[in-house]
């Protein structure tokens, strides 16, 4: 059954006309209640992931759950759907467990609060924020074994629970949760960050509805999601047709020698719906990559690329929701049904939005964006100093981010706008290492008119013998380059030992162990080209070799014939472009590189590891 809200005053809300300028203090004024979640969340942290990182998630929603600001989108409606229990003032709910709240956080890792907030006995909004612990337990330093078979290996679940019942505390709960976690200290000092950040949003709604009356308050929210609503209803119809499209993209491995294993989505409109269908997605697989994709989350996914790409005025709420229809298979990498391991869904995640890129813009494909978000790489690295103190460190890296239809993609930046880099400094005063080198990777973005964003090298030198673990993708599949632009380079990871000689290791590996004086050599992959690389300046090719973004024999991609100082060889260089121009054929839409087969067979030559191999899935009846 729902869960029940406890209200002692149920005067209803009424509706009441909102002028524009009301409209717009309240729209900003929540706005700045999320910043300030944020602020606060960062200032209480204490774990370099949200600290440092700001790997977590705010939302504000109205008394009905639908998300008003925030990042994710709102999971507030099914969560209540399937709560079984009260909600009342002095309340305030906690989960980790994706498979209680339809993946709305999705894996073990992501704590979330939910605080319902009461203003004179009524239900006015809901505030929640998630944010990513480093530790829960589990079998692996960092709680996210790549080799999982299913989530009882991933650390501890909490399903929904009341960590505040009516004001009070329930300390007990936090003593057994804690008592899960390598890091209790930094899990209870991000918990406490995510609570008091709610607890924030909370006085601020507070204080709008004082100010100017709840009625007004309520149905500012209203009016915002209606706008929206209207909005995204025109983007839609201007944006994507009836006929049907389809893509897919690969994600390369999973960690245990299969891959690569297949994403594909089906575009279509339906009067003013659209339809995005995952019919086609490989099987789960037997390892942690699945990715339980909540369908509110991928509304948002979507909403948020169509407002960036088409319209990026527009606040994204929640509004447009019964504007699109996801359909996913249940079973599917996507859907996996329980008990199936989720802790290596990031690959998974960050695909989405290549796949995003890919369905909408082949309408319209000056809007296209290469491949590039791909993934989110993950370095683990654990063990005791030279005080015999115990240390470890999660750190999300950085890939190179696709070429635009405007420009060049930002070289080593984030999939999530919101998130930062650990800074050097930073890992070296709290962590034995020292951070050699930190600078993108020359010509790894794919060439193009406009280029695709590098990819980052950085190289650690571990000061003490432990033991590391990464995450990464794209190193078998390259990301794809969109209108003539060729795709960008492949992610590596070289392990030097102190005696001087080096191993190629995988990127996705578990427990690789390190000495004193070792040096991991962590590169990831560049984002694709858009567009003729022909058409590109070749004095800004020049002036990017001077920068150190492109080589000299890089250049030659771009049919631009300079020395390491930067000089374009003007005659060379119109020689060398038509001669390539004659050469080549007809610019493909997509430039996916040479195909699957043509990559395991090139696999162990050109990228030192043995090619991954077919995935096998159990049958049905095996499998039940």
């Amino acid at each position: 059954m729902p869960a029940q809200i406890i209200e002692t005053n149920t005067t209803p809300f009424k509706k009441v006309d909102i002028d524009p300028v009301t409209l717009d203090i309240i729209e900003n004024a929540l706005r700045n209640a999320r910043i300030e979640m944020d602020a606060t969340l960062v200032r209480t942290a204490m774990s370099p992931g949200i600290r440092e990182q700001g790997d977590a998630f705010p939302l504000i929603a109205d008394h009905t759950g639908k998300m008003i600001v925030g990042q994710f989108g709102s999971f507030i409606g099914g969560f209540l759907e399937q709560f079984d229990g009260t909600l009342e003032d002095g309340d305030m709910i906690f989960l980790s467990d994706p498979y209680s709240c339809e993946g709305a956080v999705s894996h073990n890792n992501d704590w979330l609060v939910l605080l319902p907030i009461f203003k004179d006995g009524r239900l006015i909004a809901y505030t929640a924020m998630f944010g990513h612990q480093s530790d829960i337990g589990g079998k692996v330093v960092g709680s996210m074994p790549i080799d999982a078979k299913s989530i009882f290996e991933e650390g501890v679940r909490i399903p929904p629970v009341k960590i505040w019942k009516k004001g009070e505390y329930n300390d007990d709960l936090m003593k057994l949760v804690m008592h899960q976690t390598r890091k209790p200290d930094w899990c209870q000092a991000d918990l406490n960050a995510l609570i008091a950040s709610c607890r924030v949003a909370s006085r601020r709604v507070i204080e709008m509805a004082e100010r100017f009356g709840d009625d007004v308050y309520i149905s500012a929210t209203q009016e915002l999601l209606a706008r929206n609503h209207r909005a995204m209803k025109s983007l839609i119809a201007m944006a994507i047709g009836e006929d049907k499209v389809s893509f897919e993209d690969y994600i390369c491995d999973d960690g245990m020698g299969a891959g690569p294993y297949k994403m594909k989505c089906t575009m279509w409109r339906e009067g003013e719906k659209v339809i995005l269908d995952f019919d086609g997605t490989d099987p789960q697989s037997q390892a942690s990559i699945n990715f339980f994709l909540n369908e509110n989350m991928f509304k948002m996914f979507f909403g948020i690329y169509m407002i960036m790409v088409f319209d990026p005025q527009i606040l994204f709420n929640d509004g447009f929701y019964d504007l699109i229809d996801v359909r996913i298979p249940e079973g599917s990498l996507l859907k996996p049904k329980f008990p199936a391991a989720l802790s290596g869904r990031t690959h998974a995640l960050g695909r989405i939005f290549d796949i995003l890129g890919g369905l909408l813009g082949q309408k319209t494909p000056e809007f296209l964006n290469a491949a590039g978000f791909s993934s989110s790489p993950h370095l683990f690295y654990s063990g005791n100093d030279d005080k015999g103190e115990w240390f470890q460190l999660f750190q999300i890296g950085f890939g190179g981010i696709p070429g635009r239809p405007l420009g060049d993609g930002p070289d080593g930046h984030s999939l999530w706008p919101g998130f930062t880099n650990v800074p050097n400094e930073f890992l070296e005063r709290y962590f034995p290492l020292l951070i050699e080198r930190y600078e993108t990777m020359p010509d790894s973005g794919g060439a193009g008119l406009h280029r695709g964003g590098n990819g980052i090298h950085m190289s650690y030198r571990f000061l003490a013998a432990g033991t590391i673990s990464i995450h990464d993708d794209r190193w078998f599949v390259p990301p794809w380059g969109v209108n003539g632009g060729e795709p960008g380079k492949r992610a590596r990871k070289i392990l030097e030992k102190a005696d001087g000689t080096s191993v190629i290791i995988g990127n996705k590996v578990e427990d690789v162990t390190v000495e004193e004086g070792d040096q991991l050599h962590f590169i990831t992959w560049g984002g694709g080209g858009w567009g003729d690389p022909l058409e590109r300046d070749p004095a800004l090719v020049g002036k990017e070799i001077t920068q150190g973004l492109v080589t000299p024999e890089g250049a030659k991609e771009y049919g631009v014939m300079a020395d390491d100082r930067g000089v374009v060889d003007e005659a060379a260089t119109e020689a060398l472009r038509a001669k390539m121009a004659s050469e080549r054929g007809e610019l493909p839409l997509f430039d996916y590189g040479p195909g699957i087969e043509a990559l395991r067979s090139n696999c162990k030559e050109e990228t030192g590891l043995e090619p991954p191999v077919q995935p096998i899935w159990p049958t049905l009846e095996a499998a039940e």
